[in-house]
C-alpha cells in the first residue's frame, strides 16, 4: 500500500484528488469512512473534476461527473443517474491508521 494523505487533510463531506505514478484518483470521507476510486468517469474515461478537488455534487451526497453530470455513490460507485447508470468507479481499497490513509498502488492495478 502507499501512503495517500494525513487523516486531517480529507475532511468529513469532503472529497480531494491525488497523483501517483500518472494514475490519478479521488478520496471522500462520508460519516467518518475513506473511499477511494480512480478518478476516471466510465462513460468517456475523463476526469471526474473540472476544478481541482470538487468532485461531489452540491449537496455533498453523490460523486459527480462534470463532464457528464453522471451521480455516483460514494459508498460503491455505482453510477445511479447519467450515461453510465448502472457502471461503477473503480474502487481501491484504502485503509487509514494512526499515520494517516493509504491505498492500493493505483498502477499496480492498472496492470492487474
Amino acid at each position: 500500500m502507499i501512503f495517500l494523505c494525513l487523516s486531517e487533510a480529507l475532511r468529513e463531506g469532503t472529497a480531494r484528488g491525488f497523483e501517483h505514478n500518472g494514475v490519478r484518483v479521488l478520496a471522500v470521507r462520508r460519516e467518518g469512512q475513506v473511499y477511494v476510486y480512480k478518478n476516471r468517469c466510465p462513460h468517456r474515461g475523463v476526469p471526474l473534476e473540472w476544478q481541482p478537488d470538487q468532485f461531489l455534487d452540491p449537496s455533498a451526497s453523490l460523486i459527480q461527473c462534470a463532464t457528464h453530470a453522471a451521480l455516483f455513490l460514494i459508498e460503491t460507485g455505482e453510477c445511479v443517474a447519467g450515461p453510465c447508470a448502472g457502471q461503477s468507479l473503480t474502487a481501491l481499497e484504502c485503509r487509514e491508521d494512526t499515520q494517516g490513509i493509504w491505498v492500493t498502488d493505483p498502477v499496480s492495478e492498472e496492470n492487474a
